[in-house]
């Protein structure tokens, strides 16, 4: 390039050395080098690669083992079942059903009861009331705790002997304290209402950032056509949230099939806490242990958690075509 010509380009569109920056209808973009090409690739394949072998791989082995008839320990016992497996969990397995059960009451659970609460304390604490900050902080403080923690906490509340509940309901150290955790006609229920303690704090937080990210003109104009609050907020807000409803949808859902460390925690996923996630632990790990019979639970649990997540990627790879 003459030195004429170089003097016309800019400096901010030369590279050093006198290299021009390539053209694009964006404007002008640096050339990659191929210092930068190494870089990138690394910061796509490091990643990449540890999903597939931590998630991908097991995945696929798990459906692959899910066909098969196996201790888990000599690799040459390994035998064909067909679908043997999932002939037994939906036939003879006893527990398969119960826990089905107990994750679609776990669902409706956090969707009609811990969402709601979560929308709730997002509403009100949007109204800048004195120490909203200090109430957000109490409210989210379950969701950095892991549920295994939670499960330990509300095992002090729900003591029989010692426990808070039973000393507010003065039947404490009585033959007619309950046994919140040990009675199976109420320990889901009493997990259920411990899972709704982080939940609700979690949903709170992403209704809050979605009610901080909604036009305040919408609600004016709403004012200005006589809606009252309830109208403003329903009619107007609500549906404003609309990709906040359906990430929380989809969380709801998958918190619902995720449930195992409360359960767990408590008696190990039986005695009425028989949950999808238990039983796949339960036939993986420990004495007894069905790999064929474990795997196919751990396969219908993923199909099932597929179905949300493949509806929340087609709303929003379809409103990404669409726009």
């Amino acid at each position: 390039m003459s030195s004429t010509a170089q003097e016309l380009i800019p400096p901010e569109a030369q590279e050093p050395g006198g290299g021009r920056i390539s053209r694009t209808r964006g404007g002008r973009v640096r050339r990659l080098t191929g210092r930068d090409k190494v870089v990138l690739s690394l910061m796509v394949g490091i990643p990449t690669l540890i999903e597939l072998a931590l998630v991908w791989l097991p995945t696929l082995m798990s459906i692959g083992l899910s066909f098969t008839r196996w201790n888990g320990l000599d690799l040459a016992d390994i035998r064909p079942a067909g679908t043997e497996n999932y002939q037994y969990i939906t036939q003879d397995y006893p527990p398969f059903w119960p826990a089905v059960q107990h994750n679609f009451m776990w669902l409706l659970f956090l969707a009609l009861i811990a969402t709601p609460l979560g929308l709730l304390l997002a509403v009100l604490l949007d109204q800048n009331i004195r120490g909203s900050k200090i109430y957000q902080s109490i409210f989210f403080a379950p969701v950095m705790l892991s549920l295994a923690l939670i499960g330990i906490i509300w095992q002090l509340f729900y003591q029989r002997d010692n426990g808070l509940l039973n000393f507010l309901l003065g039947t404490a150290g009585t033959p007619q304290a309950v046994d919140w955790f040990g009675d199976s006609s109420v320990n889901i229920w009493a997990a259920m209402i411990a899972a709704t303690w982080r939940h609700a704090g979690y949903v709170m937080l992403l209704y809050l950032a979605g009610l901080k990210g909604v036009d305040p003109s919408l609600r004016e104009a709403a004012s200005i056509d006589g809606a009252n609050a309830y109208q403003t907020f329903f009619r107007v807000v609500f549906p404003a949230m609309r990709p906040i409803n359906i990430v929380i949808v989809v969380i709801t859902i998958i918190e619902s099939l995720r449930a195992f460390d409360v359960v767990y925690v408590i008696n190990r996923g039986t005695n009425g806490l028989e949950m999808l996630s238990a039983l796949v632990i339960q036939n993986l790990v420990g004495e007894g242990q069905v790999i064929g019979v474990g795997s196919a639970l751990a396969v219908v649990l993923l199909v099932i958690s597929l179905v949300p997540i493949v509806f929340y990627l087609s709303r929003t790879f379809g409103k990404e075509n669409r726009a």
